[in-house]
């Protein structure tokens, strides 16, 4: 967010996956006044960047696929135009077994490993110098905190992961790689066996010196959850962002949105303003976390609309005014100390104030679990 004394200290993202030129000035001259990086939401991953029909590997346009062609044009717009604008780009996903083209289920195990391989080589390579930050591997945990059943654990076994991360590596060694999870912001919180598996395989990883540098926490929050959905409190996700720090990563809040559709009127707002500034103001308290990221920051343009509901998810409305939401975050990242840094530890605010107990925080819009047997 635009603060003067501190927008280049801060590190604020935004996710894009609309293009910012022609028609869409106002959103484009919006991005580029309040954030300071974008991470392309969509068009980086597998399927997308592969665009022609299955077809024959051709030595005549490299780099090819089992797809087809990759295709960078788009991309490279998006990259080129926040390079023009100083602003820094973060690369998503390498590794997701959601946008993975459908013939990998027809390959051999070998066939897999060298075509994922390929897919990591080709992709950073075009970007090396450009996309200095990766989000390599995507959500590769189960909600019980083991590894998912996608078709890289069938196929590979669990060392895909540790595969990727020295591909990654081996592809850009100046790149920044990170492994990047959902519903893993909080410790001993709603979906604490997820969080306690994250944790575990961070610290597999470190402990096996494979090159990673970063965690993401991707908090797509639902402020009328119950249960597995409950939003964690500060508390939570102060701790959560303090044991991955002990394990010498960096942490960051990489997907945040907050959905309040479900909460009565007169509390939406409340209580969006509140997660989005608690929660940041929990994770800057901790030295580790170096920035969070938006998946979005209108709320004309948002996933959730196309894959939940209508809702306002956002730090901006449809029109681009700022939101109560908005302000919050602005009052976290002004709670650094003039001239401090993203991970300075010096939040004046005490997390006391936040979430004094544990228990109380959010009281006013907090939803209650609903009786046995419902």
């Amino acid at each position: 967010i635009d603060i003067p004394t501190q927008q280049d200290d801060v590190n604020q993202h935004h996710h894009h996956h609309h293009q910012p030129t022609k028609n869409k000035t106002r959103y484009a001259n919006v991005l580029q006044k309040e954030f300071n990086s974008i991470v392309i939401e969509h068009h980086l991953k597998w399927t997308p960047l592969c665009h022609t029909q299955p077809g024959p590997i051709s030595p005549d346009a490299p780099p090819t696929h089992r797809l087809g062609k990759y295709d960078f044009h788009y991309c490279d717009l998006l990259v080129d135009w926040a390079l023009a604008h100083n602003m820094k780009v973060k690369g998503h996903v390498l590794v997701w077994h959601v946008t993975t083209p459908p013939f990998v289920e027809d390959l051999s195990p070998a066939q897999l490993r060298n075509e994922l391989k390929r897919h990591i080589f080709t992709t950073m390579g075009h970007f090396r110098g450009r996309i200095k930050v990766w989000d390599v591997v995507n959500e590769a945990l189960a909600p019980d905190g083991s590894l998912a059943n996608n078709v890289f654990l069938r196929k590979l076994g669990p060392s895909y992961i540790e595969d990727s991360f020295r591909w990654a590596h081996e592809a850009d060694p100046t790149a920044f790689l990170v492994y990047n999870d959902n519903k893993v912001e909080g410790m001993d919180g709603p979906n604490a066996s997820k969080s306690d598996g994250y944790y575990r395989l961070l610290q597999n990883l470190v402990e096996r010196d494979v090159p990673i540098h970063g965690a993401g926490m991707q908090a797509h929050f639902n402020a009328a959850g119950v249960g597995r959905q409950r939003p964690p409190t500060p508390r939570m996700v102060k701790n959560q962002i303090r044991r991955i720090g002990d394990l010498g990563l960096k942490v960051n809040i990489s997907e945040m949105d907050v959905r309040v559709s479900k909460l009565p009127p007169n509390l939406r707002q409340i209580a969006q303003r509140q997660i989005y500034r608690d929660i940041l103001m929990a994770a800057l308290s901790e030295p580790s976390f170096d920035g969070i990221w938006l998946w979005g920051f209108t709320d004309r343009h948002t996933w959730v609309t196309h894959f939940y509901h209508d809702d306002e998810p956002l730090v901006f409305d449809e029109d681009y005014g700022r939101k109560e939401s908005y302000y919050g975050m602005r009052e976290a990242l002004e709670s650094i100390a003039p001239g401090g840094v993203v991970g300075g530890g010096n939040v004046p605010l005490g997390l006391d104030d936040l979430d004094g107990d544990g228990n109380s925080w959010g009281h006013m819009w907090m939803q209650p679990e609903p009786e046995e047997g419902w």
